[in-house]
């Protein structure tokens, strides 16, 4: 399944900031599996911007990296501290510490910005470019 945006899943939409573009996908991974398998992952790849999405995707790759040990903690995550956003014009960066299911603690870095391709769908919507451990 390799569809763009993943249907029945929250999609990324202009009046989202960037906190909440995190957030939601922060949620959606805290329960990656409700109400259907991998549906916190679906949710994360329907934010990620094009060009995140042709180094990771498709969605069966973006699932096998997600469930990978570099992003394992967030999966099912137990608890998740935001740092405060960064923001500069179009892009965005924000540190999110989060403890995984077994205990583990990782801190990530989230960077955004704000779409401006041809994607009509996109236009203006914040977009997680990269998230990497800090």
């Amino acid at each position: 399944m390799s569809e763009y945006p993943v249907p029945n899943h929250p999609t990324p939409d202009p009046d989202y900031t960037p906190e909440e573009v995190v957030d939601l996908q922060l949620a959606a991974l805290a329960d990656n599996d409700d109400p259907v398998e991998n549906a916190g992952i679906k949710t994360a790849y329907n934010f990620a911007s094009p060009n995140n999405r042709r180094q990771t995707g498709p969605l069966d790759r973006f699932t096998r990296m997600v469930n990978g040990p570099q992003y394992a903690p967030m999966i099912d995550h137990g608890e998740a501290v935001a740092g405060p956003l960064e923001r500069d014009g179009n892009q965005a960066h924000q540190r999110v510490t989060l403890t995984g299911p077994t205990g583990r603690t990782v801190t990530y870095l989230f960077g955004l910005s704000r779409y401006k391709g041809a994607n009509e769908a996109l236009q203006k919507c914040w977009l997680t470019d990269r998230v990497l451990i800090d």
